[in-house]
């Protein structure tokens, strides 16, 4: 997806609100990952060095419409100022006197962090009223948080009908990633696919199907596959009323040519709370037992499916990876993803819970593109217009 993007001149002296997502993990009142923070720090730049005045909106937990002190964005600002090396000013607002006063008050090239959107119950709700008092002192408004982006609220896009908008840098790049993997890929093309519910993905398989050359099946969802097979799945997780999709699936991809790769055996154990585990075939899964990572059979044939791909989607954990017990799965295949991508394919990485897997075992970097949302990449893969990207979409 190609996006409308400014140039320099479009925002020169210029007074300027960037949506960001600051909506950063916060425990014990630090910053654990500042990942999404940094990551506008390429739209940040270009905007103070073509001399506009910049103001940072986002979200941070949900307050749900109420002022929730735990979850004010001042918490962060020395968070802020650490990523771009810049000084940022907080103002305890995001609408009205406070914030015009705190921009006319705002230097050269510093930056101006407004309080936390969903502090208003009229963010959400995409209030016509509250976009129009947002926006009464800017000029320009740049959306640059994905992963707010399937969410229709007055800072996503309610925005974009007052203020002449574009995308920032991480919008662009996502955009261009996401499309070369779900609506241009090159084939070969392999798409994996993990996480709980066979649930989560029943749109993107629908969307991705025809385009595929093979779809890798790991992660939880595997069971209700290989339950549908007529195979034992002891204690695993199941989703019975997906049975049926799963069956269709299986008999579309067949019809269809497209190569469906399902676990051949699995790590085993108990419980999550497990302190050991077993490999276990997939024809063999004792009844007290649950599947909870892809076991070495099936890393060695995922490894082999991806070898040639010249595109990758990785949406979804092939394992319980937050233990270590179960995590080996999710690293040799993202070991496989990042050898691929020495080899030339174009790869992408999709999910939250896949990108925290991905930073967690150091190949964040090796790969083509990690995303920076979870819904919203899943929503993008389903090919739905997602509301903060579509109005700004170069036909």
């Amino acid at each position: 997806m190609k996006l409308k993007t400014f140039e320099p001149r479009d925002v020169q002296g210029k007074i300027v609100l960037v949506r960001v997502d600051f909506n950063v993990p916060f425990k014990n009142g630090k910053v654990k990952d500042d990942s999404r923070i940094r990551a506008h720090s390429s739209t940040i730049g270009k905007l103070l060095d073509a001399e506009a005045k910049v103001a940072l909106v986002s979200h941070f937990g949900r307050p749900d419409g109420k002022v929730v002190p735990e979850m004010s964005l001042g918490q962060i600002r020395v968070d802020v100022e650490k990523a771009y090396g810049r000084k940022v000013h907080f103002v305890d607002d995001c609408v009205g006197e406070k914030v015009e006063a705190a921009l006319s008050a705002l230097p050269q090239g510093e930056l101006l962090l407004l309080e936390n959107s969903r502090f208003y119950a009229e963010e959400q709700k995409n209030d016509a009223d509250f976009a129009k008092k947002m926006a009464k002192p800017f000029d320009v408004f740049v959306m640059d948080a994905f992963s707010a982006s399937h969410r229709a609220d007055v800072t996503t896009s309610g925005l974009m009908s007052i203020l002449p908008s574009c995308a920032g840098d991480v919008l662009i790049k996502e955009g261009e990633m996401l499309g070369a993997v779900s609506e241009f890929p090159v084939k070969p093309y392999v798409l994996i696919l993990g996480g709980a519910k066979v649930s989560d993905k029943i749109a993107v398989v629908g969307n991705l199907l025809d385009k595929a050359t093979a779809i890798l099946i790991g992660g939880g969802m595997a069971y209700t596959f290989l339950k549908a097979q007529g195979k034992p799945i002891g204690k695993s997780l199941c989703e019975e009323n997906r049975l049926d999709f799963a069956r269709e699936t299986l008999e579309k991809a067949k019809v269809q040519g497209v190569k469906v790769l399902l676990p051949l055996d699995s790590a085993a154990a108990d419980g999550l709370d497990a302190t050991e585990t077993v490999t276990v075939d997939s024809d063999a899964m004792p009844d007290g037992k649950m599947g909870l990572d892809i076991g070495p059979k099936t890393v060695k044939l995922f490894a082999e499916a991806l070898v040639g791909a010249k595109s990758i989607l990785w949406n979804g954990p092939m394992g319980v990876f937050e233990n270590s017990l179960f995590a080996a799965g999710s690293i040799a295949v993202g070991e496989a993803v990042v050898k691929a991508t020495e080899a030339g394919a174009t790869s992408v990485i999709g999910g939250g819970d896949t990108a925290s897997a991905a930073r967690q075992f150091g190949i964040d970097g090796k790969v083509s593109w990690v995303s920076t949302g979870g819904g919203a990449s899943l929503e993008y893969c389903e090919g739905k217009k997602l509301p903060g990207m579509a109005p700004l979409e170069v036909k």
